[in-house]
């Protein structure tokens, strides 16, 4: 059995990067309001910037900001030149309208490819780069040399960030694809080779529950009363069916922040 270490793996993308020549381009993060597990995701992105020296800057705006200023706020800053790349740091407080502001993110500077711009071009297989999440997956395919085109995948959730993207990039890659939505039954998992997972509930996806010698991708998080994270996937202290998994915390998070940085070089390439 394999714990995959997000970290290890994000170390070694971000060497790679390092042997590149730095974008002279500013990587841009608009934090609205302040979320502490937001705040958080982005002093981790600011932390790996800053180590290939990249020039990252936190744009802050109030949680009372009404949308079309907030847009207008975003399409100043997508204008500029000095801006190679920008983050909408999510979930967006209620009030937002997430694709309203969202699209005012051009297509050539949305490192996270989720404005419907980006996206659509994804989908059509014309996009300069992945979602992040998307990247993972195909990096963790490649280090473990897995055939899809011989596995039977199952995708649990079918969000925007994780699901929805990584599903349509394992359309036709793979033996037999399941895709279930959140709140689905799950009987379906106890046949697949593959779980991936974006569900963000504690113990969605139980070892016990899969098949010897299949492997788990957990995007998701959850954060109990006490502040313990935890991931979508329950390893079983008894027992080792699965032949990988990716652990939470450490597992996913480290590699979509590289994947990340990734995406903004090949955008200021």
């Amino acid at each position: 059995m394999q714990k995959i270490s997000g970290k290890e793996v994000s170390g070694e993308i971000i060497e790679k990067l390092k042997t590149k020549k730095t974008p002279d381009k500013i990587l841009g993060a608009i934090l609205i309001g302040e979320d502490p597990t937001s705040i958080s995701f982005l002093k981790q992105k600011e932390k790996i910037a800053k180590d290939l020296g990249i020039d990252f800057r936190l744009y802050n705006f109030s949680e009372s900001i009404k949308n079309d200023d907030l847009r207008k706020e975003i399409n100043k800053l997508a204008r500029s030149k000095r801006i190679g790349g920008l983050i909408l740091q999510l979930p967006l407080p209620k009030g937002v309208n997430k694709n309203y502001v969202l699209n005012a993110i051009p297509r050539e500077k949305d490192v996270d490819v989720l404005s419907e711009r980006a996206l659509g071009a994804f989908y059509k297989g014309r996009n300069l780069v992945s979602p992040p999440s998307v990247g993972v997956v195909e990096e963790i395919i490649e280090r473990l040399d897995l055939k899809l085109e011989k596995l039977t995948v199952v995708v649990v959730g079918l969000g925007d960030l994780v699901g929805k993207p990584i599903s349509v990039w394992l359309t036709d890659k793979c033996r037999n694809l399941h895709l279930l939505r959140s709140g689905s039954d799950l009987e379906i998992i106890k046949g697949a080779d593959l779980i991936i997972s974006g569900v963000g509930k504690a113990g969605v996806v139980k070892e016990i529950n899969l098949r010897d010698g299949s492997g788990v991708i957990d995007f998701g998080y959850y954060y109990t009363p006490n502040g313990q994270l935890l991931g979508d996937f329950e390893k079983d202290k008894k027992s080792d069916k699965v032949l990988f998994y990716t652990p939470t915390p450490g597992g996913t998070g480290p590699i979509l922040v590289a994947k990340l940085m990734e995406n903004f070089y090949k955008l200021n390439a």
